[in-house]
């Protein structure tokens, strides 16, 4: 983490137990970035959060570290059972419960306090029966975290603590009735501690925190422009048939790299992956149709360098927190203006540098005026040369297996598995047309 980024706050100047303390020293966590700084010694008080901060500024570590002490210095009622979650932490995406779930036994490894996370995509029954087992923290989507509630799995009778991570994506999503449903069912706003954190307190998000929380105190972490200034932008205008020559040229002139590269389609993300694979780059796809374990797997890969290249849609643009992502590729523009910072927001993450690398091409051209003015600055205009474009024979692209593109072109004539039964597929579709229907 940059020394730039973090604040003169250190953790150990607040009332925290000796056991969180030593699990934040073994992190690596002994300063604090803005939002943690101003964050945690309200919640210390008891009071309730509506933050707003950018992307990779520490969150999650701000709303964990108070909640750890709440349950410390707050014994579970006395009639509690095991399947009475005492904290409940909500995600919009399954990555990011997956993550906060990890930071959480991270940070409170020396803590007496049991964490599960559960999602849709993968382990249903061991999802189901760690529940039922008993655990401290429940971390998870909404859907999946509604499929059990409804089945009376737990309940949340005896929470003491609630967290609703990246609450404008639930919205986007179209997961606040769901996030309602189980509001109506805890335990009264003066009874427990709620924390909101989002990338934008729009009105929106600031009535849903307004109902349901204890009078929230808001907390903005803003700087001069939307985007980190640490990460280097710049596009290129190009036509459609020089965007693979385009993209293979510049990867190939970097030294190291660990690259996420946006498209807007399942289909183009086959195209640009063939096109990688066939010239000698190692990629994978990562999309809302990749099976919940492949994803974690390749996820795995990609953090440990043995992957260097994600080709990702949209899914994968929030609740992503992987270290040292060195470039961002925009393939396709995003059709929303907010998607461009959460695309790019990948990089430059906890106060490190970064490059955003956006295509300005004939079909996506006219989102570059929405997003500069979304962001309130111009975005650097590259010198295209034909010394930039990679020579691409049209043979050299790889195709999916035959059976993958099968299941793929029955979904695209509108045919639903419904074996897979993904929740957050459906919601990922969802929001391409609204998107689409936006850009209209």
């Amino acid at each position: 983490m940059s020394e730039q980024h973090l604040t003169d706050t250190r953790f150990d100047s607040f009332a925290l137990s000796a056991d969180l303390l030593r699990g934040l020293q073994d992190a690596g966590m002994t300063q604090c970035t803005p939002i943690q700084a101003q964050s945690i010694p309200l919640a210390l008080q008891g009071k309730d959060i509506a933050g707003q901060a950018q992307t990779g500024t520490g969150k999650t570590a701000a709303f964990l570290v108070p909640v750890f002490q709440y349950l410390l210095n707050h014994p579970a009622p006395e009639k509690r059972r095991p399947n009475q979650p005492r904290v409940l932490i909500i995600a919009p995406t399954r990555e990011l419960a997956v993550q906060i779930a990890k930071d959480a036994e991270s940070l409170g490894k020396h803590l007496p306090f049991i964490t599960a996370a559960v999602f849709g995509g993968t382990g249903y029954q061991s999802q189901r029966e760690k529940l039922q087992s008993g655990v401290d923290l429940l971390i998870g989507t909404p859907g999946r975290l509604i499929d059990y509630l409804k089945q009376g799995v737990y309940d949340l009778k005896a929470l003491q603590a609630l967290v609703l991570d990246e609450a404008d994506r639930m919205f986007d999503l179209g997961f606040i009735k769901d996030i309602r449903f189980m509001l109506q069912r805890m335990p009264a706003p003066e009874k427990r501690l709620s924390m909101l954190f989002s990338a934008t307190l729009s009105y929106r998000v600031t009535d849903l925190a307004y109902e349901h929380m204890n009078h929230p105190q808001e907390i903005k972490i803003e700087t001069e422009q939307v985007t980190a200034d640490r990460i280097r932008q710049v596009a290129y205008m190009v036509a459609n048939d020089e965007k693979i020559p385009l993209l293979l040229g510049l990867i190939k002139g970097l030294q190291e790299y660990r690259a996420i590269i946006f498209v807007n389609t399942k289909r183009v993300s086959e195209k640009v992956w063939g096109f990688l694979e066939g010239n000698g780059i190692k990629s994978a796809i990562l999309s809302g149709d990749v099976p919940q374990n492949k994803r974690l797997s390749l996820l795995k890969a990609f953090q440990s360098n043995e992957l260097p290249v994600l080709v990702a849609t949209d899914v994968a643009a929030r609740g992503l927190h992987i270290e040292n992502v060195t470039h961002v590729f925009n393939f396709d523009l995003p059709d929303d203006a907010e998607d461009y910072v959460h695309r790019i927001g990948r990089t430059g993450r906890a106060g490190a540098s970064g490059s955003a690398i956006s295509f300005v091409c004939e079909t996506y051209a006219f989102s570059l005026p929405d997003i500069e003015k979304y962001i309130q600055s111009k975005i650097d205009i590259g010198a295209l040369s034909s010394d930039l474009l990679f020579k691409t024979d049209p043979k050299s692209r790889i195709y999916p297996p035959r059976r993958e593109r099968r299941h793929d072109d029955k979904r695209s004539r509108g045919r639903h598995n419904k074996s897979h039964g993904s929740q957050h597929r459906q919601h990922e579709n969802r929001g391409h047309k609204k998107h689409h229907h936006k850009a209209k």
